[in-house]
């Protein structure tokens, strides 16, 4: 699938889930997508400055409050989420092909389950640290 997206596409797995959202939930602010995305509101904002830099999306900054905006697809955003969506949805269909009706149902209950979990420990711990990935790259430790 990254192949896929980033190689046909030239968008990221990332950058299509977003524009996926906007497509298909229409316009909406910006913290709306993250959530919806389960993204922090930094990273979200560096994948919507993608899409609008790809002229994917449009950021429509609210003239009443400048803080405001809305997100939502481009007619070029529209066509590239026409062209690639059925292509993804094919590939994951022919990966779960190989379960029967039981095992797809005991898949999205495991799935669901992580899922929140996942969540309640993102909400419960570390609240207190953000990520910071570039802060530790190039330093070499001593062994």
């Amino acid at each position: 699938m990254i192949r896929l997206c980033e190689g046909r596409y030239g968008v990221t797995r990332r950058e299509f889930r977003l524009l996926s959202l906007v497509v298909e939930g229409g316009a909406m602010s910006p913290s709306r997508l993250s959530e919806l995305a389960h993204l922090d509101a930094t990273r979200s904002s560096r994948v919507v400055a993608a899409l609008v830099h790809k002229q994917l999306v449009l950021r429509d900054v609210q003239h009443a409050d400048r803080r405001c905006a809305l997100i939502a697809a481009t007619p070029k955003g529209r066509e590239l989420h026409r062209q690639l969506f059925p292509q993804i949805a094919e590939i994951n269909r022919r990966m779960v092909s190989v379960l029967d009706a039981a095992q797809l149902e005991s898949l999205d209950e495991v799935l669901s389950t992580l899922t929140h979990h996942a969540q309640a420990l993102s909400d419960s711990i570390f609240l207190d640290v953000s990520a910071d990935r570039g802060r530790w790259r190039g330093r070499r430790t001593e062994d």
